[in-house]
């Protein structure tokens, strides 16, 4: 599978670095775009790959075109790719809030997948929603589905507006998590622990929480009583934010987001 980048940003290095450690694409088949010389250089040198500062001229030969631009740059390069791209060509976009109809129209081409990824497939336990024009046939999907699983998990919709659905909980979700660990260092601050003491004490608790929620096939509900003894430490905790309204308020952000998602779809 020969694969052209067109951005060799954070994303877009971390998704061909794990096409290339999962042998999913072997480096002589990825081709990057990219405008900065230093930018190309570390790219070439660390995986092995081709680069140029020319989208039309990463773009030949690739069965694969991803755009892992800037929103705002999405204008420029419809334009500079706009009838180039043959009809074989599959486009997968992990650009925010870039619609299948804006990208399609703007490029003049029917094979089109969108994707909101998240940042955790940086390091391969990213989760990606995706969806794809019906001109994107089961052969492509496929593609689209090895590339992406590369990245960690992927769900496929068929229904597009739930990708504004996924902003809210997964594309987002990350810092919702980051923003609680926060609180919850400064409260092992407050305890006592040291700044090193209290980011592993967090982080190990959520990692550790998230791979055993995952793992044990267990609701969530359930492994949450199971911690919660009555009369307990953890029920204390608990009590306290239920007063404060916690679930509420993680479902009122959750929709808010959602709407800005939909929001930013119609710029």
């Amino acid at each position: 599978m020969k694969i052209a980048f067109i951005g060799g940003g954070n994303m877009g290095e971390a998704i061909l670095g794990a096409l290339i450690r999962k042998n999913i694409c072997p480096p002589q088949d990825i081709t990057v775009s990219e405008i900065k010389a230093e930018r190309r250089a570390f790219l070439e040198n660390t995986y092995g790959i081709k680069t140029t500062a020319a989208n039309p001229e990463a773009i030949k030969n690739a069965e694969v075109v991803l755009l892992a631009i800037k929103p705002q740059n999405l204008a420029e390069l419809s334009a500079g790719l706009k009838g180039k791209l043959a009809e074989t060509q599959m486009v997968i976009s992990i650009i925010a809030g870039a619609t299948l109809s804006k990208l399609s129209g703007g490029l003049e081409h029917k094979a089109v997948v969108r994707v909101m990824p998240n940042t955790p497939a940086m390091i391969g336990m990213g989760m990606s929603i995706w969806t794809a024009l019906p001109a994107v046939n089961p052969t492509q999907k496929e593609q689209a589905k090895s590339i992406l699983s590369a990245m960690g998990k992927e769900i496929y919709t068929d229904k597009e507006n739930m990708l504004d659905a996924a902003t809210a909980i997964s594309g987002s979700g990350p810092a919702y998590f980051f923003l609680f660990m926060e609180s919850l260092e400064k409260a092992a601050l407050e305890m006592g622990f040291t700044p090193e003491e209290a980011s592993i004490l967090v982080s190990q608790t959520a990692a550790g929480s998230a791979v055993y929620a995952g793992k044990s096939g267990l609701p969530l509900a359930q492994l949450r009583k199971n911690v919660t003894s009555p009369g307990g430490t953890t029920a204390e905790a608990i009590k306290v934010f239920e007063e404060a309204g916690l679930e509420t308020t993680v479902i009122k952000a959750a929709k808010a987001a959602f709407d800005r998602s939909v929001e930013l779809g119609k710029g």
